[in-house]
């Protein structure tokens, strides 16, 4: 686990319940990162020496996951490269390729550098991709809403990459040209649960047929999402909404955290995928 933030963290956790896969290392860049010792009190081997603990370690690892930010990735994984390591990234980067498990999760077991694009994105392509399978559609709008406390320093950084990656995996899982992403950062309290509004406008859509093809979508995420959950879905004169909210599973996380919990739930499910086809481990069991 490269990066000890949120995410980080979380996913260390979740990766602890996972019947195939071991987490060997967390690593940060400082020893004063609350993250890392965290880390350190759930029993985890960890280092400080960022990146490059990675690449001294003396066997490489099968599998990182890089929980830092969109810059640092490309470098992350021009060093990693030649460990022949698969390397998960959190990051919207679109350095590697974008995967979103229940449309193209297969990908991820021909390609070193995954993707995960972005929370909104693994929470709205599902469906966005299923209505559009079924439907013309002419434009998409995403309005992703996460509380404050959930959006750590990484991810404020890398706003105005969030942005551009979601709306470039919504438009290539979609092929719908006009397409719009916006985040809204919540400083309510009590936190507001993650959630993500998606307007589409399109022609032959009706409340039966949408709603049919919204429901075959979720049902695939909630396997290994049991938060994520369509709060509406109305159909109107051409245009739908439909608005999910994605709750935690609780690891190391508040329940309102759902961003976190559906980017990593998403990740930790490839990995899996990635483990029990290409590791010589005969156990190797999806959780």
């Amino acid at each position: 686990m490269l990066g000890a933030g949120l995410i980080g963290v979380d996913l260390a956790a979740k990766i602890m319940r996972s019947r195939s896969l071991d987490c060997r290392l967390v690593v940060a860049r400082h020893d004063d990162t609350p993250g890392l010792r965290h880390a350190a009190g759930l029993g985890l081997p960890t280092a400080t020496g960022g990146v490059q603990s990675l690449v001294d370690a003396p066997d490489p690892f099968d599998v990182v996951f890089d929980a830092t930010n969109a810059v640092s990735h490309a470098e992350n994984a021009e060093r990693l490269k030649p460990l022949g390591t698969m390397l998960i990234d959190l990051t919207p980067s679109k350095v590697g390729r974008m995967v979103v498990p229940t449309v193209n999760g297969t990908d991820a077991l021909n390609h070193g550098d995954i993707n995960m694009i972005s929370c909104g994105g693994q929470a709205s392509i599902p469906i966005l991709h299923a209505i559009a399978r079924q439907h013309r559609i002419d434009y998409v709008e995403v309005v992703t809403t996460a509380a404050s406390p959930s959006v750590g320093r990484s991810t404020r950084l890398n706003l105005d990459e969030y942005i551009e990656t979601t709306q470039d995996a919504v438009r290539d899982f979609t092929g719908v040209k006009d397409v719009k992403a916006i985040l809204n950062v919540s400083p309510a309290r009590p936190p507001a649960t993650f959630r993500v509004a998606m307007s589409v406008l399109g022609e032959e859509l009706t409340a039966e047929s949408v709603r049919a093809v919204v429901a075959t979508a979720t049902e695939p995420v909630r396997a290994f999402a049991s938060g994520f959950e369509v709060t509406a879905c109305v159909v109107d004169d051409g245009k739908a909404l439909i608005a999910i909210e994605v709750t935690s599973s609780g690891d190391r996380i508040p329940r309102y955290a759902g961003n976190l919990d559906i980017i990593n739930s998403a990740a930790l499910h490839v990995a899996e995928l990635y483990a029990a086809t290409h590791l010589s481990t005969a156990d190797a069991v999806m959780s």
